[in-house]
Parts: C-alpha cells; sequence; structure tokens
C-alpha cells in the first residue's frame, strides 16, 4: 500500500499512514448510532475523518500520535478519510511526532530573532521597553504557540510567523504612509495577539486542546490591555504610550461583534487592523488553494465568507 501525505491523497486511495490527532469527538448520527469525529493532520495538511466502528476508537484520543489505516471517501464534494483501524505509535514504528506537524516554514528562534531586531531598533525608550519585557516573557511558548486554534496561522509556531509577516507588510506599507509612528505600528503587531498565549491551552506541537478559562470569559484582547497595563506600571511607562497600545489592541478587530469596543483612532491603530486582515486572509487562500490543482475551485471556505477559490493557471 503506497504511504502519501494528506496534501497527496485522492478519492478512493487506501490508507496506511501516520497521523496526529487535532480533534476527536464522539457523536451520534441521525439513525441513533455513534461514531468518532476526527482532524488527523500531518505537515502538509488535515483531513476530517470518521471512525465508524466505535470499539476501534476507544484507546485514543486528542492529540495523540496514530497509526491509521483506511481510505479515502468523497463527502458532500470534500475529502474525508473512513478509518478502519488506529492505534497510538509505537517506539517499534521508528518515526518522530515533530515529522508530521504542521509548522511555520521558518525556523521558529530566527523569527523570533528578527522580531526582536525591529524591537531594538525602535526609538522609543519606553515602547522599547515594553514590547521587550512582554516578549522575553513569554519567549519560550512562543517558540510552538500557534495563532488560532482552527483558523489562520493554526500551526507551530504560527503565532510567530503571523506578527512576523504583518512587520515585513508593515514595513513596506510605512514606506509608502509617510508621518506614521513606526513604533507604535511595530508595537501593536507584536502585541496585537501576543494574549493568545494565555487564551489557550496548547501543547509543544502548537496543537490547541481548548481554550483557558480567561480565554472564555475575558479573550485575548481584554488578556492583551491587562498585560499592557500591568507592564506598563512595573516598568514605569509613560501613560500616553500604554493607552495609546492598549487602544491599538482594543480596536484592532475594528468591527464590535468581532471583540473591538471601539474602531481605531489612530492612523496606526487603522493600519494594524489591516495588517491583521491581511495575512490572515491571504494565509488562508494560500492554505485552500494548496490543496487543489491549477484550474481547479477550492471547497468553500467558511473563514472567508464560505467562498471558493480558483487557482490561475501559472502558464
Amino acid at each position: 500500500m503506497e504511504v502519501k501525505k494528506i496534501s497527496e491523497l485522492e478519492v478512493e486511495d487506501r490508507i496506511d499512514g501516520f497521523f496526529v490527532i487535532k480533534s476527536f469527538e464522539k457523536k451520534t448520527a441521525a439513525s441513533g448510532r455513534e461514531y468518532y469525529d476526527l482532524d488527523l493532520l500531518d505537515d502538509t495538511g488535515i483531513i476530517n475523518a470518521k471512525i465508524w466502528e466505535i470499539e476501534k476508537g476507544e484507546d485514543i484520543s486528542e492529540g495523540d500520535f496514530v497509526k491509521v489505516r483506511g481510505e479515502v471517501i468523497s463527502w458532500k464534494d470534500v475529502k474525508q478519510m473512513k478509518i478502519f483501524k488506529a492505534r497510538k505509535v509505537v517506539e517499534s514504528d521508528d518515526v518522530k511526532i515533530e515529522d508530521y506537524v504542521q509548522s511555520a516554514p521558518i525556523e521558529a528562534i530566527k523569527m523570533y530573532s528578527e522580531i526582536m531586531e525591529y524591537t531594538e531598533a525602535m526609538s522609543s525608550e519606553d515602547i522599547k521597553k515594553l514590547v521587550e519585557t512582554i516578549l522575553l516573557e513569554k519567549k519560550d511558548k512562543l517558540m510552538y504557540y500557534p495563532a488560532a486554534k482552527g483558523n489562520h496561522h493554526a500551526i507551530r509556531s504560527g503565532l510567530l510567523y503571523h506578527m512576523l509577516r504583518m512587520l515585513r507588510a508593515g514595513a513596506k506599507l510605512l514606506e509608502v504612509y509617510d508621518g506614521m509612528n513606526s513604533d507604535l505600528v511595530y508595537a501593536g503587531v507584536i502585541l496585537h495577539d501576543l494574549a493568545k498565549i494565555e487564551e489557550m491551552e496548547a501543547n509543544e506541537l502548537g496543537i490547541v486542546s481548548d481554550y483557558t478559562k480567561e480565554g472564555k470569559l475575558l479573550g485575548h484582547i481584554i488578556q492583551g490591555i491587562k498585560e499592557i497595563d500591568r507592564v506598563a506600571r512595573e516598568n514605569g511607562i509613560d501613560g500616553e504610550i500604554s493607552l495609546v497600545i492598549q487602544h491599538m489592541i482594543l480596536s484592532h478587530h475594528y468591527y464590535p461583534e468581532h471583540g473591538s469596543p471601539r474602531y481605531p483612532m489612530i492612523p496606526e491603530g487603522e493600519l494594524l487592523h489591516y495588517l491583521d486582515i491581511i495575512d490572515a486572509r491571504i494565509y488562508d487562500m494560500q492554505k485552500a488553494l494548496s490543496e487543489v490543482k491549477e484550474g481547479e475551485f477550492t471547497s468553500r471556505v467558511w473563514t472567508l465568507d464560505n467562498r471558493q477559490l480558483y487557482k490561475v493557471n501559472k502558464d
């Protein structure tokens, strides 16, 4: 049986390979029959799967590294795996889980170092101190934390990757839109999602198991504002600087229904919002298009307003 990665799978393929269980839930079909619903991933993608013989899923759970036998079927024009057999990987399988986890394409420590370069180049000592302090506090978890549980940059080190791409894009736009405070833009980019580390519970593979109690009750925007206020007070940061950066974090989701009770009131906040939107949407587009051939449409992508995307021929 040919061993394929998720990105290579086609309908009717027989599967005998290794995957990480990203999510695992027992459900009940309309007929009353119980089954397991899983999302399996490797370093190339993710696929939904079902275990219809309930006893065959009793020894595995979310986060496990498993060997799976099954076949690929089509359900509502989406590829899905029907699992016949699944077990946890054992030492004799001679495979490493790190090789089967989706990760950012740049090494985490390199991304962190580049982000620190942006910070060290800031002209405002107060903004630099604020950002450096929070980055250092979170350095260990930043090496592996994703930017989301299931949306954009939901990969190992995805939070760093999201942050770095926004910084690079922001640097280019600041060349066009002069008169902006680059320190504020870079601080907003670096700090806008950092509290996701407290919002979500993630393991060192970058897989989120759940949201924390504080994450569910407050969310990363409020958690981030509280953190900026704390660090600013502890380090004697100018109150105006702390207030403005808190406003940027508060408003970066833009709409009240998306969690921001204020729209951006400064140009740097407006730019932060659109840098976030651009990077999130382009990431989701590139991810969806990587799963289809040229000249084909993707399945509907719910994070992109349920759009189907078209992969343009390169020729």
